[in-house]
């Protein structure tokens, strides 16, 4: 199954933005049952992953899930696994920064950018103030849509590489700075894994992981762009008419 091979690419990015709004809205109403159910609302919190039956293991597979829908929406609207990539990071950007306009709608948390929220549990718990997550989630959406609306020019490909590992780095620097207090944990065990409540964010050190995660869109628009990927849509056989 893929999306109609007519269909613009401005049109594909738009059903894949009304996808993850539909989605978070989904992943909003879940965790606020859950977090009801588990008088855990306000997630910053003494004991923020209580036991109970199975919902460990059930949460962990649920949040892996997520990304797996992600992944699939864009691979089915992208053509070109640059496309692709770019149509997942989009839907990932707008899912996450959804997720948490919708549970303020449903529930009134966040109260501000700054209330600290438990992020994600694999490998091991992340936290960070709602406002750390949302930034990264609008890098996403940047590239995602450069990446998936416009094709780079030949050149920009010779610095691809070098580009890649900046942004690795940042998102590498990222993770120890959402999982810092969970790592120095690990050594006391599971349980003072699952007591962590993080007190401080290293916002200078994610400030450095945010501008290598951001390479990637300063070099696209430091090279330039060709023409929107529409382009590409031209029945086999048209001559071209842009010189390219």
């Amino acid at each position: 199954m893929t999306f109609p091979a007519h269909r613009s690419n401005w049109s594909r990015w738009i059903t894949v933005v009304v996808f993850s709004i539909a989605m978070a809205w989904v992943e909003s109403a879940v965790v606020y049952y859950l977090r009801t159910h588990l008088d855990r609302l306000e997630p910053h919190q003494a004991n923020p992953l209580p036991l109970l039956g199975s919902f460990g293991p059930v949460e962990l597979v649920r949040e892996l899930a997520t990304l797996i829908m992600l992944w699939t929406v864009g691979l089915l609207a992208g053509r070109t696994w640059r496309e692709r990539f770019g149509y997942t990071f989009v839907a990932f950007g707008v899912w996450d920064i959804f997720y948490y306009v919708f549970l303020k709608v449903m529930c009134g948390w966040p109260h501000s950018l700054l209330d600290w929220d438990i992020l994600f549990l694999l490998p091991l718990p992340w936290w960070g103030p709602v406002l750390a997550p949302m930034l990264i989630a609008s890098l996403m959406i940047i590239w995602g849509a450069l990446a998936s609306q416009f094709e780079p020019k030949p050149r920009a490909f010779k610095f691809g590489a070098g580009v890649w590992i900046f942004s690795l780095l940042g998102a590498m620097l990222a993770l120890y700075v959402f999982m810092a207090d969970a790592i120095h944990a690990v050594a006391d065990g599971v349980s003072a894994v699952r007591a962590v409540l993080p007190t401080q964010f290293n916002w200078s050190l994610f400030g450095v992981a945010l501008v290598l995660m951001a390479a990637p869109i300063i070099e696209q628009i430091k090279c330039g762009r060709r023409n929107p990927i529409t382009q590409l849509e031209r029945p086999a056989g048209r001559p071209s008419t842009d010189g390219a």
